[in-house]
Order: structure tokens, then C-alpha cells, then sequence
């Protein structure tokens, strides 16, 4: 366990999580990712946890010495309660590792901030992803996404069509998907049945055997499916409104 690092927020200590060892670039990359997802700035970021202003400035990652600065856990606990963030999102934050490409098949090359895009009416179709739920196979569009998708691996976008999840999204509103991230009760997910059904709701349980889906459309209802059915269920990120 790491020492307290007092106001300043920092310590020398390599934080440790989930029985693996997180790099000092990683960790520092998931807090700026938090930050980026509320619309602050580092020192904005720390401000509104209590914190010195400066304790997350990227001058203040290094010693005068040189050796690596880590952020404490009690620094990481101010910022998520600040925040409402979880500590499941904020590992999910952490820089997925390389060898999964939002791209496999090469036909979608990043180019700065793009992220491949299709629509919900396309995504029931066989061939746009993966066993895996990622995207795969050619008839991708590309999008501009806010956060580099470097750190966002397997990330892409749908577009909605139609009003079936009104009043939360619109018709023409795009949802950024993370397959392979944690999933937990209360997220916006995208589901896909084996039988090509692909649907935007809001995850409400799941079992070992099922999963329960709350409508976003009070005029739809509410779906339960056994797992048996299920190709894929994706956490939805981010929407363009």
C-alpha cells in the first residue's frame, strides 16, 4: 500500500491493483482520461477533489531527482468521489494492451481522431464484427472521436436511426461503443442477438444464465434474454447529443 502523500495528492510508490503492477504512464493516462471526461483539466480535475491544483501538472509526474511520481490511492479516492466515478471506470480508463486494434482488418487506418461508424439498421447485419464484438469486415464509415482512440482500443460508433430510443437519443445522435469493458448494472449497453437484433437499453441485471435490459423508449419494452442468446453486449461510453 502506497504512503499518503499529504495534500499534494503524490507518492514514490508504485500503486497495484487487481493483482498486476500499473505503470506510471498508464495510471497517469487514466487520470487525465477522467479528467477529459469531465471537461477539466488536470489541475481542474484536482481542484474539485480538494487537491492542490498542481498535484496532477505533468511537471509535477517526475522528483527534482528524477524519479517517478505516482498519484496516492487516497488522491485517487478524492477524485473518484468528486467525480461520481467508479473504480471500474477508472480502470477501464487505463490504456488497453497492444495487440487489439479498433482496425484488425487494416481497412480503417487511424487517422488522428477517427474511429470506424455504422448504422444500428447495418449492425444487425453478419459481417461488420467479430465473434468478439469488435468491428471487422469492410462497409465502415469513420468518425471524429473526442478522446485519441489510441487509449480506447476496439472503439467504434453508431449511429441512431429512427425514434425508437427517444427521449435519451435522437435520431442521427452517434453512440461510442467499448467492447470488451466492464459492464455493470445501470450502464447503457448495445446488445446483439444471435438472431441479428441489435438494440440500445440500459443494462438492469444479469445473471449467470440471463440478461434484463431497461428500455430507453418508455413505448418499448423492457427484454430478458438467456445468455444462450446473446452474441455480444458492449458498454456504451459516450454520445454525441
Amino acid at each position: 500500500m502506497p504512503p499518503s502523500a499529504g495534500s499534494s495528492g503524490l507518492c514514490h510508490t508504485p500503486i497495484t491493483g487487481t493483482g498486476k503492477m500499473l505503470s506510471h504512464e498508464t495510471i497517469w493516462s487514466a487520470i487525465d482520461t477522467l479528467a477529459e471526461r469531465h471537461q477539466l483539466t488536470p489541475s481542474g480535475l484536482a481542484r474539485r477533489a480538494g487537491l492542490d491544483p498542481t498535484s496532477f501538472n505533468k511537471s509535477k509526474r517526475l522528483g527534482p531527482d528524477g524519479r517517478l511520481r505516482w498519484p496516492s490511492t487516497e488522491s485517487i479516492a478524492k477524485v473518484l468521489e468528486a467525480t461520481g466515478a467508479t473504480i471500474d471506470q477508472f480502470m477501464s480508463y487505463l490504456p488497453s494492451p497492444p495487440g487489439r486494434s479498433a482496425f484488425p482488418d487494416g481497412n480503417f487506418p487511424p487517422q488522428g481522431g477517427t474511429i470506424p461508424l455504422l448504422g444500428f439498421a447495418q449492425a444487425g447485419a453478419g459481417g461488420f464484427f467479430d465473434d468478439g464484438g469488435f468491428p471487422a469486415g469492410q462497409g465502415w464509415d469513420v468518425v471524429e472521436f473526442p478522446v485519441d482512440p489510441s487509449r480506447k482500443s476496439g472503439v467504434y460508433a453508431l449511429e441512431v436511426q429512427g425514434e425508437s430510443m427517444m427521449p435519451l437519443y435522437r435520431d442521427g445522435d452517434v453512440l461510442i461503443v467499448e467492447p470488451g469493458a466492464q459492464v455493470r448494472r445501470g450502464d447503457r449497453v448495445v446488445l446483439k442477438t444471435k438472431e441479428g437484433e441489435v438494440m440500445a437499453k440500459v443494462l438492469a441485471r444479469q445473471s449467470a444464465r440471463t440478461v434484463e435490459l431497461l428500455s430507453l423508449n418508455p413505448e418499448h419494452p423492457n427484454r430478458t434474454f438467456d445468455l444462450s442468446d446473446v452474441e455480444w453486449m458492449a458498454r456504451i461510453i459516450w454520445a454525441s447529443q
